[in-house]
């Protein structure tokens, strides 16, 4: 009974691990309202070799995010990134009244150009990191 009692607070904890969040703001787009990245949800996914980055948006005189999906200020979007390329997909997006849904065939969507003064700034904050991030 103990060992499963151990089993089960060591499953809870990686649970909360698991939805964790830190945000790292890299860009300002005017009127208050910046954009930041989940470092701990940033990854490079196995089958892609792209890193799998949520992004969010917040507004901090408006009590708005980052926040991530479920949250009640959480308003975002997640893109796999070919940092080489510099190319992304975008993968989903929410917002408290849509939860966070990535469809299993992400893989096989066409890629966009990362243009633009906030995705040339993703790039510019996340691909520094990607052989440091984790594979999954």
């Amino acid at each position: 009974m103990r060992r499963a009692l151990a089993l089960a607070a060591a499953a809870s904890l990686v649970a909360s691990a698991a939805s964790a969040e830190t945000w790292t703001k890299f860009v300002d787009v005017g009127n208050g309202t910046q954009w930041s990245y989940d470092s701990d949800y940033t990854y490079k996914d196995r089958q892609s070799g792209r890193l799998v980055v949520m992004q969010a948006i917040s507004k901090p005189e408006a009590k708005l995010g980052p926040s991530g999906p479920g949250k009640p200020d959480g308003v975002g979007y997640v893109y796999a990134i070919d940092c080489k390329a510099k190319n992304l997909i975008s993968l989903a997006q929410y917002t408290p009244s849509k939860p966070l849904d990535i469809p299993g065939n992400w893989r096989n969507a066409a890629p966009k150009k990362a243009t633009g003064a906030e995705n040339e700034a993703l790039l510019a904050a996340v691909c520094p990191l990607a052989d440091k991030a984790p594979v999954k």
